[in-house]
């Protein structure tokens, strides 16, 4: 009887641990995941308050919000192709204007840093903050405005030329 009451009891403590119980562990979203401290090995200290601390650079600060070359912008933290020239445009804010992105390589998300909800623009692959989409393009395109911190991008210059 005592084996029996003992086999019972051992059951019980083994069936109490089973993977139900774990806690499961959140996988990221991006196919580039890196510590705070391997993105601050590979940014500049501004890069990296824009693209992991979404903060904002100043208007009329970068130079890419004047650059008219020809070529596509990519993510300064991961490389991937973001913007394509021929969809910037002059929007007059200060920031690097397009009336759109690559598909696929931008994700929308919401922000609310400035009690309102935003509509916040991030790569796709690493989940760097690029800038805010807004309703105020060119009308006769999308009338998006993806408002960018130039910070955020490295421009690549057609080489056919």
């Amino acid at each position: 009887m005592q084996k029996l009451f003992s086999l019972i009891i051992l059951v019980s403590f083994i069936s109490c641990s089973t993977n139900a119980q774990e806690k499961k562990s959140k996988k990221s979203p991006y196919k580039i995941v890196k510590t705070a401290t391997e993105w601050r090995n590979i940014l500049s200290p501004a890069q990296y308050n824009v693209l992991r601390e979404s903060a904002t650079e100043k208007p009329f600060f970068h130079p890419y919000n004047t650059n008219k070359a020809e070529g596509v912008y990519v993510c300064a933290a991961c490389k991937t192709p973001l913007y394509l020239s021929k969809y910037k445009f002059d929007s007059g804010t200060g920031w690097p204007s397009f009336d759109r992105a690559i598909t696929g390589n931008v994700e929308l998300d919401v922000d609310y840093e400035i009690g309102v909800a935003r509509t916040e623009l991030k790569c796709a692959v690493c989940g760097g903050h690029l800038g805010h989409s807004f309703e105020d393009g060119p009308k006769e395109t999308t009338g998006l405005r993806h408002c960018i911190n130039g910070i955020a991008l490295l421009f690549i210059p057609n080489s056919n030329k």
